[in-house]
């Protein structure tokens, strides 16, 4: 199935997967696998795309093996996100790869632009729901970051996280 859908291209690609992206249960969760698997540079094995799920620019999304992605998630990844293995990230999670521009006073935000960084999730991270992560960090492996958390920088190798702006609250043994 994934030979005959990497005949079409990526736009018509990103359209179906705009359609089925409400697609309930196995057949859903097939659909945009094989959309993604065709579209994103790196795309692995057992990766659950939940309903409600809105990935932007999928083609700089890379996905390692065994990750789930819950229902209601926002992730842009215009300037690359890269998601390692092992990942559980719950509903309502948002992840970015830009901000605006806001330095120029005389100019409006809104005209200001754009800035691109990648973001990077390492392998076995727990990402609870309704987390924001915000574009350039990396998380390192082994983390969990609590529910509601706003993460703003880089977080190291097994540190748990929570607050707004995610604190280090523990670190796991």
């Amino acid at each position: 199935m994934v030979k005959v859908f990497n005949l079409l291209p990526t736009k018509v690609l990103k359209k179906l997967l705009l359609f089925f992206q409400q697609t309930k249960g196995n057949k859903g969760l097939v659909i945009r696998y094989i959309l993604l698997k065709c579209i994103s540079p790196k795309f692995g094995e057992n990766v659950s795309i939940h309903p409600n799920v809105y990935i932007i620019n999928p083609e700089n999304l890379s996905i390692g093996n065994n990750v789930s992605v819950h229902p209601f998630c926002y992730i842009d990844a215009v300037g690359e996100i890269i998601i390692g293995e092992n990942v559980s990230i719950a509903h309502g999670t948002t992840i970015l790869s830009s901000s605006h521009n806001f330095q120029d006073l005389e100019v409006p935000i809104k005209e200001q632009g754009l800035t691109f960084k990648q973001t990077i999730i390492e392998d076995n991270v727990w990402i609870g729901a309704k987390v924001t992560i915000l574009f350039g960090t990396r998380l390192g492996s082994g983390i969990i970051i609590g529910a509601n958390s706003v993460v703003t920088k880089d977080v190291n190798s097994n540190n748990i996280v929570a607050g707004s702006p995610a604190k280090i609250i523990g670190i796991r043994n």
